[in-house]
């Protein structure tokens, strides 16, 4: 008799040869079943098991999908390649296309909210004063969501630079601040990992089991004044953060 333990076995050994590829679906429930001959609960039990693992991820109305698993290599240098105001590529952009990918940064909102205590002391701002919010999507096309971003600027500094509306910002945020004098100097990331909540797991197509890169990045000016707070959620298993050509004491 075929358990969920099998049935899972099976179809991840024809996932990875390539049977199923990433973006297709697998088979619907009932075709399982009944090739299989197992019960509904079984073959609930098996894809649970591979969403888990993070090789699918379940729509209601696309059915089993097959998820990407090809790691996503973030260098820390990506952001000083955007800086000259004018072009139109962002850091996402950027770095996806040196690894031949199509990265997009998709824009989902921006609205004013209130500095509360945290992003008052990181903004060094009174609790309170009044923030520009964005929040957007790193994301390989045509549809491979592989960051959340969610970030916050002083309103007099976004309405300057622009981050104030609605829509993409060609070129990058880091580029919009340069064209107005306000240019980034320095950039320190806290990275750490967590499971994922569940409109992040939903956004980011993954199982609740599957871990996600944690990452709070502050950028400031030449005087040391932050510019952005910004706090982005990403696959564990696909994105990698590479801090390279960093300078060691004494060499």
């Amino acid at each position: 008799m075929t358990s969920s333990g099998d049935l899972s076995a099976d179809l991840r050994r024809r996932i990875e040869a390539g049977e199923f590829a990433v973006g297709s679906k697998l088979p619907t429930n009932a075709q399982l079943m009944a090739d299989h001959g197992v019960a509904k609960a079984t073959v609930t039990k098996a894809i649970g098991t591979l969403a888990d693992e993070g090789l699918v991820y379940s729509s209601k109305r696309a059915g089993t999908i097959v998820r990407s698993t090809s790691p996503v290599p973030l260098p820390l240098s990506r952001y000083g390649q955007v800086l000259t105001p004018g072009g139109t590529a962002g850091p996402w952009e950027a770095a996806a296309a040196a690894l031949g990918l199509d990265g997009r940064m998709q824009f989902v909102s921006v609205e004013r909210v209130r500095a509360d205590s945290n992003l008052a002391a990181l903004l060094a701002l009174t609790e309170g004063d009044e923030l520009v919010y964005r929040v957007r999507h790193a994301v390989v096309l045509p549809t491979d969501v592989v960051q959340l971003q969610h970030a916050w600027y002083p309103a007099s500094i976004a309405e300057a630079a622009g981050l104030d509306r609605n829509g993409k910002v060609e070129g990058g945020i880091y580029a919009a601040l340069a064209a107005v004098g306000l240019e980034p100097a320095t950039t320190s990331e806290t990275v750490g990992a967590r499971v994922p909540t569940e409109d992040e797991a939903t956004e980011l197509r993954i199982g609740g089991r599957v871990w996600v890169i944690t990452m709070e990045r502050i950028t400031r000016d030449a005087q040391g004044r932050a510019l952005e707070v910004m706090r982005a959620v990403a696959p564990a298993d696909r994105l990698q953060l590479i801090y390279d050509n960093l300078p060691l004491a004494g060499s």
